[in-house]
């Protein structure tokens, strides 16, 4: 049987990575620069598999440069970068006039760009019979209108159990504000403090549905043990990548209320709109020029930084695309 798999085409072939890989510690020039020094960053914990593998090939690239990363709620990472504990912050919405105004001030300047498009995924256990949900369906699940799982399909699963990482989360905000319209959730949604525990639980219980960044639930994490030189050799070799998702999880599609086709997060359906729970991710960068934060920034937001986003599952922000069908 056919099936349809979503393909990203780099616009050319990377030839220089190669030759400026690192190939051990010098000694580190006085000074941060670009390429050398140390720079904090402060990054949505729902981000985290995305940023982290740009920084382990940032950092083999440049052995000289030390990215201190730490992942937290989206709050804390604004308020980091406002009073100036890290330079850089990756969020999941810009910054706004005030936050903007309120840097100037203290002369430091921002410069925000659009890294890449994430979906949130809506995930189950694989005993689940559910395939899909629309979102006006997902929305009384949330609020807790629906609270058995049968009245979703028939099953014997019994209540539904809704799992989020934290109250605080850019995941719990995005979909209060975006699909509740800001209704409150229901008495039958829980926190487990991490997007992995949140992962776990699901795997774990039968009745559990999880909501967690699309980087998270990439079959392509299997190879995240790889080294930084095995990325960078993988990127070297092939210009397409193809998404693929988990099966330790049963990944929901979701469809629009006014729409009988459901769509799971692939990046495909991220980017022509027809999967509903996407959301963008922009990188904010305080560091004046010549500093490691405005290398580590160029680097994210280069050809070869985006490609490397694609193997997490997240739509790069600049990438060209196209759909190829393969037997």
């Amino acid at each position: 049987m056919k099936k349809i798999f979503y393909l990203l085409a780099a616009t050319a072939l990377i030839t220089a990575v190669a030759g400026c890989k690192g190939t051990g510690k010098k000694e580190a020039p006085k000074g941060n620069t670009s390429t050398s020094g140390t720079v904090v960053m402060a990054c949505d914990a729902s981000f985290e598999n995305v940023m982290q593998q740009e920084i382990e090939v940032f950092e083999y690239v440049y052995p000289d440069a030390s990215v201190l990363s730490y992942y937290t709620d989206e709050k804390a990472c604004v308020d980091s970068l406002l009073f100036g504990k890290a330079r850089i912050a990756v969020v999941s919405h810009e910054l706004t006039r005030e936050q903007i105004s309120f840097l100037r001030d203290k002369k430091h300047f921002a410069k925000t760009k659009k890294i890449a498009v994430d979906a949130v995924a809506v995930i189950v256990n694989p005993d689940n019979p559910v395939e899909n949900l629309s979102v006006a369906e997902l929305t009384e699940i949330l609020t807790g209108k629906v609270t058995q799982w049968n009245d979703v399909y028939p099953s014997k699963l019994g209540k539904i159990q809704v799992i989020f990482d934290h109250n605080g989360s850019s995941v719990t905000k995005f979909m209060q504000d975006s699909i509740l319209s800001g209704a409150s959730y229901g008495q039958n949604v829980f926190a487990a403090n991490t997007m992995k525990d949140v992962f776990e639980a699901v795997k774990s219980r039968r009745n559990a549905i999880g909501l967690v960044g699309v980087s998270w639930i990439s079959a392509d994490l299997k190879n995240a043990d790889l080294s930084a030189e095995e990325r960078i050799k993988n990127l070297e070799v092939d210009d397409t990548t193809a998404t693929s998702l988990t099966d330790e999880v049963k990944v929901l599609g979701i469809r629009k209320n006014d729409s009988p086709v459901a769509y799971k997060p692939y990046q495909a359906y991220i980017f022509d709109g027809s999967y509903p729970l996407y959301r963008s991710i922009y990188m904010i960068n305080t560091g004046g020029a010549g500093t490691l934060a405005n290398g580590f920034f160029a680097f994210v937001t280069s050809f070869r930084g985006q490609k490397l986003m694609m193997s997490t599952g997240v739509l790069p922000a600049t990438v060209h695309h196209r759909m190829v069908e393969v037997n």
